[in-house]
């Protein structure tokens, strides 16, 4: 069999799609893959022309698999033409993608998900508030895109799992530092930012965590000011150097570890092409709390 060449879509918005990049280069190194790696903005119509790129190309250029985190819709359409054409498709970060099912069982294509499952993330960040917060309270809580599965699956997670007696203001992001920084700079102009007082700030990544924080911190010295620097900021993502690094520094409370999915995709379709066989239409990865749940206690007020 020739080579492998496989495709992976990447917008490198924050550390995480970084770390998504490095995981996919050493997986293919590891099983002998030529792996392309294509940079796109955070703009969905330019995301699905490169793939159509990819898919309608001359048979001996088109790759053997393309790898991507969608940016709005999964893209049914360019998938029909991979599953026709016989371009393994894999989605990362998202799970029971409509038309998965359907396209597997027309065509022996390799298609699948990879991922964590976004919920369960929701849920864990919800038991940090409840740990965070034990007597109610109010909590900032940061949302990334609202036409990202990740981030409505989240969101669901959180509102499940938190306790009833803790009231929730959302801000929207774009998943970076400066979309939260931005959002939050403009809620800090509104009379509403002081009607409830917030005990946490959580937000769905941790670069838009850092973000508010950031935000907070530019305060002008005031009362206010003050009341924010105790306040505990949580994320998600998780990363060594990233994350699990801002909380040993005490930049952050806490944070949720996702860990990057793409070397596992990377795994899954070599696996796939070389035996001819589907692998599972939902691989999942498991998320978990950093620190530990039981260790995460409320922050003193001074």
């Amino acid at each position: 069999m020739d080579k492998l060449r496989f495709v992976l879509l990447a917008v490198d918005n924050n550390d995480y799609q970084v770390e998504q990049v490095s995981a996919a280069q050493t997986a293919a190194e590891r099983l002998g893959i030529q792996l392309e790696v294509v940079h796109t903005e955070h703009d969905s119509i330019q995301q699905s022309q490169r793939v159509l790129d990819f898919v309608q190309a001359p048979v001996g250029d088109r790759p053997n698999a393309i790898f991507f985190e969608p940016v709005g819709t999964a893209f049914a359409q360019p998938a029909r033409a991979a599953a026709a054409a016989k371009v393994g498709w894999v989605i990362l970060n998202r799970e029971n993608v409509d038309y998965v099912r359907e396209l597997r069982e027309r065509y022996s294509t390799p298609m699948f998900c990879v991922t964590t499952s976004h919920r369960e993330v929701g849920e864990i960040q919800g038991e940090q508030i409840a740990r965070l917060l034990p007597k109610g309270g109010a909590v900032l809580y940061i949302e990334g895109p609202g036409d990202n599965n990740a981030a409505v699956r989240r969101t669901e997670g959180m509102l499940a799992r938190k306790p009833p007696n803790v009231e929730t203001r959302m801000l929207r992001g774009r998943w970076t530092e400066v979309s939260a920084y931005n959002a939050v700079s403009s809620w800090l102009k509104l009379s509403t930012s002081k009607e409830l007082p917030i005990g946490v700030v959580a937000a769905q990544n941790d670069a838009m965590a850092l973000g508010a924080r950031k935000a907070f911190y530019e305060m002008p010295n005031s009362p206010d000011r003050d009341r924010w620097l105790h306040v505990p900021f949580i994320g998600c993502d998780g990363l060594p150097k990233g994350g699990q690094k801002s909380v040993r520094d005490g930049a952050l409370a806490a944070t949720v570890v996702i860990s990057p999915n793409a070397g596992d995709a990377v795994e899954a379709m070599t696996t796939a092409i070389r035996s001819g066989k589907q692998p599972e239409a939902n691989i999942y990865t498991q998320p978990s709390s950093f620190p530990p749940l039981h260790s995460l206690a409320p922050i003193v007020k001074h």
